[in-house]
């Protein structure tokens, strides 16, 4: 059988020929954790973007700054992002995060700064 053939497998059908309860089930599942996965790597986007422009990196050290932030905090990394975006867009941060991502951007400048003379 080919790939194609494989996707066209109708799923297991109960007696009554209609498609298994529990197989409805897990797939609607499976779609809102699908869903829910796409809304937070676009909200880590959005606020590796914000720490671009705001930090004048680039996207692979804003993405190490959003992860270690959310290590050294302890929160969890699309939860921070959200805190991220919330706080470029209303210009209120929580004082924890914004001095974790202070600290972060100055090292990653001062990382810069040192290493542009050797």
């Amino acid at each position: 059988m080919d790939t194609y053939s494989l996707r066209r497998t109708p799923p297991p059908a109960d007696a009554a020929g209609e498609p298994c309860a529990a197989t409805v089930r897990a797939l609607e599942e499976q779609v809102a954790q699908l869903q829910q996965a796409v809304r937070s790597h676009a909200r880590v986007d959005q606020a590796i973007g914000v720490l671009v422009a705001a930090g004048r990196i680039s996207p692979e050290e804003g993405w190490d700054v959003l992860r270690e932030v959310s290590m050294h905090t302890n929160i969890k990394l699309r939860v921070l992002a959200g805190l991220v975006v919330e706080g470029a867009r209303t210009g209120r941060c929580d004082e924890r995060v914004a001095r974790a991502l202070r600290a972060r951007l100055r090292g990653r400048a001062a990382g810069r700064a040192g290493g542009a003379g050797t």
